[in-house]
């Protein structure tokens, strides 16, 4: 499977992390929160979290906090077909095609759920073909884009010649949720909105990255400490503090299986400390790509290794193996390998 293009995708609403912690100060949102979990809110948003930006589909940040179950579900359901749109639409336009010949749609999502699913959204918005395979995958978690990669693989493989396209979205910010546990107060702090996008086909073209070389971990042994939770029928984010370790264990596990010695290695942003355990555990210098990326957009869960991947293309257009990693809920972890294929027929 040869990626052809790659986009992403952000809601105008950037906000940096004071002028956050402003707002949440202003809508009177804090003011049922105990002093020491107030205090953790200033000293995450104005400290120094890896975090400089985020965007958000809300232009109102404080609204969010004073929304029912049903308003952040009707949250999702505005924003997120149109992200996934826009993401993909710009996937297409990088690879010169119209969205009509697009022959399947995989799109993953974890912070909302829609019946029919977001593919199908995201179809009718596009014009895809009437015909064309439509697939949604849920309940993955921050992990889920390259699971989805490789489930538009086996489709690809048994279609050869289709145009796959595949789209991670996340509006994070219909998952906001505002109590005294550390936890869901560090995800309040990390969170953003956002969307990627790519075309896959089986032949190169004009040269392009072979993904492969799939490989996934799971620990349900470990589920409780990072997922969501249903609160009242809102979306509660469950987060320990053994997170980054977990996260760096697992990832070093998937390392220790790559085919070949990567040019980079971009991983799911997690949170600064997670890019710190990671780094430490591979010993295999900074990861500059997922860093920044953390630093412009917080953590977009789902899309963010993919973000990261075009930003790494964006800087280093002569890299040639890329090894991926994107872990979260389950606990899960998964990992794949993108490597440069020579112009012609795969």
């Amino acid at each position: 499977m040869i990626l052809h293009s790659l986009a992403t995708a952000f809601p105008p609403h950037e906000v940096s992390q004071p002028e956050c912690l402003g707002i949440l100060q202003e809508s009177g949102a804090l003011a049922p929160l105990r002093g020491r979990s107030r205090e953790l809110l200033h000293k995450i948003l104005s400290g120094d979290s890896g975090i400089f930006t985020r965007q958000f589909c809300e232009s109102d940040l404080g609204r969010l906090f004073r929304c029912g179950a049903g308003e952040l579900h009707s949250h999702f359901e505005e924003h997120a077909p149109k992200l996934a749109s826009e993401a993909l639409q710009e996937a297409c336009r990088r690879a010169g095609v119209s969205p009509t010949t697009i022959d399947a749609l995989f799109v993953c999502t974890c912070t909302g759920y829609l019946c029919p699913g977001l593919s199908s959204h995201v179809s009718e918005r596009l014009g895809l073909a009437s015909g064309a395979f439509l697939q949604d995958l849920l309940g993955l978690g921050c992990g889920a884009a390259l699971p989805l990669l490789e489930c538009a693989r086996g489709h690809l493989a048994t279609h050869p010649g289709a145009t796959i396209a595949t789209v991670a979205v996340e509006i994070s910010s219909a998952a906001f949720f505002l109590n005294d546990d550390p936890g869901v107060l560090i995800s309040l702090c990390l969170f953003g909105d956002g969307a990627a996008a790519a075309l896959w086909r089986d032949s190169p073209g004009s040269g392009g990255f072979q993904f492969g070389n799939f490989r996934t971990l799971h620990q349900p042994a470990h589920r409780e400490k990072i997922r969501f939770v249903n609160s009242d029928g809102r979306l509660k984010n469950q987060l320990h503090r053994d997170v980054p370790a977990l996260a760096a264990e697992a990832v070093q596990h998937l390392f220790r299986q790559s085919s070949h010695p990567p040019d980079r290695i971009v991983t799911h942003t997690g949170g600064r400390d997670v890019i710190r355990a990671i780094e430490e555990r591979l010993a295999a210098g900074p990861l500059e790509e997922t860093r920044e990326t953390l630093r412009r957009h917080g953590n977009i869960s789902s899309p963010s290794v993919l973000a990261a991947v075009e930003h790494c293309l964006a800087i280093r257009p002569e890299t040639n193996r890329i090894w991926l990693s994107a872990f979260g809920a389950g606990f899960s972890a998964h990992s794949a390998e993108l490597i440069r294929t020579p112009n012609r027929a795969a």
